[in-house]
């Protein structure tokens, strides 16, 4: 179900949950809500449907890719950008990593591992940072 963008900065600033099984909606609810938006946004994180708990979606090479209870246990490669948000007006600097390391669990809970570099790591940050109450 395509779900309304949320907007509420006191919802943003708060930190979310661990996901749980339960919640496998929730990331049906967030692939549907980015595709919808596919023309102005390439990842989202559930708080941003109103939602805290530690989900996120995003695009990888057009891929849509999901992620329950991200943690980035590696980084490298600091630089400065510039980055918008869906659920927020204008752009913002933030620093990012060029790459990236990344523990998950995908739908079925089972856990993952992977390295992440470029546009896809500087996704992922973003969307992390929003699981974590941080607003760029």
């Amino acid at each position: 179900m395509i779900r309304p963008i949320n907007k509420d900065i006191l919802l943003l600033r708060r930190p979310s949950v661990p996901a749980t099984r339960a919640d496998v909606p929730v990331a049906d609810d967030l692939l549907d809500t980015l595709r919808e938006s596919a023309d102005r946004c390439v990842g989202m994180a559930a708080n941003m449907i109103g939602v805290s708990v530690r989900i996120i979606v995003f695009s990888d090479g057009g891929t849509l890719c999901e992620m329950f209870n991200p943690t980035i246990t590696d980084r490298g490669g600091a630089f400065d950008t510039e980055e918008g948000c869906l659920s927020l007006d204008g752009t913002r600097p933030t620093r990012r990593y060029r790459s990236i390391v990344v523990t998950w669990q995908d739908r079925k809970f089972k856990l993952h591992k992977k390295m992440f570099t470029g546009w896809t790591a500087q996704i992922i940050q973003h969307e992390i940072d929003h699981l974590d109450g941080i607003i760029i």
